[in-house]
């Protein structure tokens, strides 16, 4: 798929605002994880295992070790510096998501794909990193197989980096502004979350919940690659010391969405 234009869905009013601005320098630093939720964690990490929760829906525990976080965090810091730098997105009613995203290949804004980031200051897009390219395609092979369709044709070519300050959440939603049916890459830094899974054609119960931690890597296609999920919990100060993130978790979501 290859000569659709870019989505735009609107819904209810539309605000003329755009959104807000973040300096990453500005936010609170990542506090030191706590003993006691250390040792929690340790206590159940020899029962992570690959899971397939449901159909085409695959999480690996500790995909990533400490190293590639930390080179991911470095590649994060210079993503989120203007122009087309890191942002709150703000919903077409005016409401400002408490998440805050940077773009990479296409610039996001709810609920439309472009070429520049049209709800900031209008700069070009930045390029899509040949290493976030590179650890997408790797990704789907792990997740699929090698060999699997899925994997010989997977060729991503936009990223929505999206940081959950304390507190924050992201509402269950479909990625189904983009034609193509290539699997969702999503990629899990920083503190802990709950991940929720409704359906394909409901948001609503019953869920499937998973705890990403992380490293961790969740991969949705096939049948339900445009399942409804989002982010009801971050488990504050679950992170790994020494990421170099500010407090709260860093997810790194990577698709091809058959644009030209």
């Amino acid at each position: 798929m290859g000569s659709n234009p870019p989505g735009s869905r609107r819904y209810g009013a539309t605000s003329r605002l755009g959104g807000v601005p973040v300096d990453l320098d500005q936010l609170a630093p990542a506090a030191p994880a706590t003993g006691q939720m250390t040792l929690v964690l340790d206590q159940v990490d020899s029962v992570r295992a690959r899971r397939e929760p449901l159909p085409g829906v695959v999480h690996l525990p500790d995909w990533l070790d400490v190293d590639e976080q930390q080179a991911l965090v470095t590649e994060f810091r210079a993503w989120a510096r203007t122009p087309a730098g890191l942002r709150h997105p703000r919903v077409p009613t005016g409401h400002v998501m408490s998440t805050m995203a940077v773009c990479l290949g296409w610039h996001w804004s709810p609920y439309a794909y472009s070429r520049t980031a049209d709800d900031t200051a209008g700069a070009p897009v930045k390029a899509m990193p040949a290493s976030v390219h590179a650890l997408a395609r790797r990704a789907v092979a792990d997740t699929y197989g090698s060999e699997s369709p899925e994997a010989g044709a997977h060729d991503p070519d936009a990223a929505i980096v999206n940081l959950y300050p304390p507190r924050a959440h992201l509402g269950l939603h479909q990625d189904h502004e983009e034609p193509s049916d290539a699997p969702v890459v999503t990629i899990s830094l920083g503190d802990t979350c709950t991940f929720r899974l409704a359906g394909v054609d409901r948001r609503t119960g019953p869920f499937v919940d998973l705890e990403l931690r992380s490293g961790d890597l969740l991969v949705f296609g096939r049948e339900n690659r445009r399942i409804f999920h989002g982010v009801p919990r971050i488990d504050d100060g679950t992170a790994p010391d020494g990421l170099g993130l500010p407090a709260g978790r860093l997810s790194i979501t990577v698709r091809q969405t058959g644009f030209d």
